[in-house]
């Protein structure tokens, strides 16, 4: 009994975790780069490591990571310079995580606007509290927001590079 290739089953979760990746270099939830790290690694294992091998399994790899730091990166040191305090972004980060939980009703949508206003208003409302001053908890969170958008669009440029090289070692 022969059987059938099983690289069209694994080519089909790669892509799938590719895909997905590439969403999550825009939605704040998904590890969009690491998903596309793993999505390489999935074909590259089923291929039998033959158009893809370690060396660019570990540039991905590093890619992945310079795009998870630099969106934690760039949203504290922003969000410092603008004067928001540690409290604050700890205060972001449960916001957001309460924000996606009261919101998760709502299939991925409602989860990550969830997250992005729980955020917000985690940050603005733990600084106003700890200043006591509107003005400062405002420029805080738009400092914030801006750090957010920026990470954003690295992230993104991060993702479709890393996609390019996984496509020219697999297919060129």
């Amino acid at each position: 009994m022969e059987f059938a290739d099983p690289m069209p089953l694994w080519s089909v979760v790669a892509f799938i975790l590719i895909a997905i990746g590439l969403a999550g270099a825009v939605i704040p939830v998904l590890p969009g780069p690491m998903l596309i790290w793993l999505g390489a690694l999935v074909w590259a294992w089923a291929d039998g490591f033959t158009r893809i091998g370690w060396g660019t399994l570990t540039l991905l790899a590093v890619l992945a990571l310079v795009a998870w730091g630099s969106d934690l990166f760039l949203s504290t040191v922003m969000s410092r310079r603008a004067g928001a305090s540690w409290k604050a972004i700890l205060g972001a980060i449960v916001g957001g995580l309460v924000g996606a939980g009261l919101l998760s009703a709502l299939p991925i949508l409602g989860t990550v606007l969830g997250a992005i206003l729980g955020a917000i208003a985690g940050m603005w409302l733990v600084e106003y509290w700890d200043k006591g001053n509107a003005r400062a908890a405002t420029t805080a969170v738009q400092a914030y927001i801006a750090s957010m958008i920026f990470a954003a669009i690295l992230e993104m440029v991060i993702a479709l590079a890393m996609v390019a090289i996984f496509v020219s070692q697999a297919f060129w």
